[in-house]
């Protein structure tokens, strides 16, 4: 599976793609018959600032613009006061440039996104770029200063840097990759969130980069440092079987409201040691799906939860294995390239 579709909502709102430079004819009027100058020709036909989520992207071959001159349109356009969500698409070039100048304009705008509340890194499909050729870079500067942030998305974990920080308002974090780094991992488990109540991890393969191992995850399942969390997602991993294990001790599961181990290679060890762990019945649900359960794991699953309300996802999707002639047997997670 690859991510072939932006996203449609963020932070609540419905997306929005800001839209591209109109073309100009040579006498230097717009395709519509306005001066260059006539503010009005690129404000026309906008939603109002709150209402939606606002998409800045470019093309990363031939685009009539850089990203940051995009921002620069949208500040010109668009009363920012009033915006609440933003998503960043494609930058030029993000399989060989970072984000950082992307980063330092949406820091040199802080004055005029005070209203900012969501935000996402890399809203960036497959036909732009393959999810584990995003070249990231550290990105807790945004965290550091949008202090009132309550969500942050980021995709892509080439490069990714997130040493240990500490935000006052955040409520949801998200990392979407086909290979988490094992040192970003780390930080995020060494990091406070006082107000975190949604975490959500794609840990992804050692071939794109994830070489996090279960005890990289060790502060994130005591829980110490997210009092408030009610939902963890630690799933698209090749090392699903152990996350499980782990998480059927973890301190952190009793005070879980939904528990998400899915899109990984999970198998009937991972989830008996989830069964014969720690109580899931207090869960409203649990996530398992693109899995390799067979199906009298799946039925077992069921007769355990199902009676107790718990909300279950049990679909294998497009799970594939390949069985080679020497016994090998090779499982996918779902998005790794």
């Amino acid at each position: 599976m690859s991510i072939g579709d932006h996203m449609k909502e963020f932070g609540g709102l419905p997306a929005f793609a800001f839209p591209e430079p109109e073309k100009k004819k040579k006498d230097g009027k717009k395709k519509d018959g306005k001066k260059k100058g006539d503010e009005k020709a690129g404000k026309k036909n906008l939603p109002a600032a709150r209402s939606v989520a606002w998409r800045l992207g470019v093309s990363s071959w031939d685009s009539k613009e850089t990203w940051e001159e995009c921002f620069a349109r949208f500040l010109d356009a668009v009363d920012t006061t009033q915006v609440e969500a933003l998503i960043v698409g494609q930058w030029t070039e993000s399989y060989d440039n970072g984000p950082e100048s992307v980063i330092e304009a949406l820091i040199a705008a802080k004055d005029r996104l005070p209203a900012l509340r969501s935000l996402f890194l890399a809203d960036i499909v497959m036909e732009e770029n393959e999810i584990s050729w995003i070249k990231q870079g550290r990105i807790t500067p945004l965290l550091e200063t949008f202090a009132e942030l309550e969500e942050f998305g980021v995709r892509g974990g080439q490069d990714l840097e997130f040493p240990p920080t500490r935000h006052e308002r955040l409520r949801k974090l998200t990392f979407e990759s086909g290979g988490l780094p094992a040192e970003a991992v780390r930080g995020i488990g060494a990091s406070d969130f006082p107000e975190l109540t949604h975490l959500d991890l794609w840990l992804g393969t050692s071939e794109y980069g994830g070489d996090a191992v279960v005890e990289d995850l060790a502060p994130i399942l005591t829980g110490t440092r997210l009092p408030k969390l009610t939902h963890l997602a630690l799933r698209n991993s090749e090392i699903q079987d152990e996350i499980a294990t782990a998480l059927s001790a973890a301190p952190v599961v009793a005070r879980l409201e939904s528990l998400d181990v899915s899109m990984g290679v999970l198998s009937d060890d991972g989830a008996a040691a989830l069964l014969t762990g720690q109580p899931l019945s207090h869960l409203k649900s649990l996530d398992m799906h693109h899995n390799y359960l067979t199906d009298a794991m799946r039925e077992r699953v069921r007769a355990a939860l199902e009676p107790a309300g718990v909300a279950l996802s049990l679909d294998a999707d497009d799970a594939e294995q390949d069985d080679e002639e020497d016994g090998t047997v090779w499982r996918f997670v779902a998005v790794g390239e």
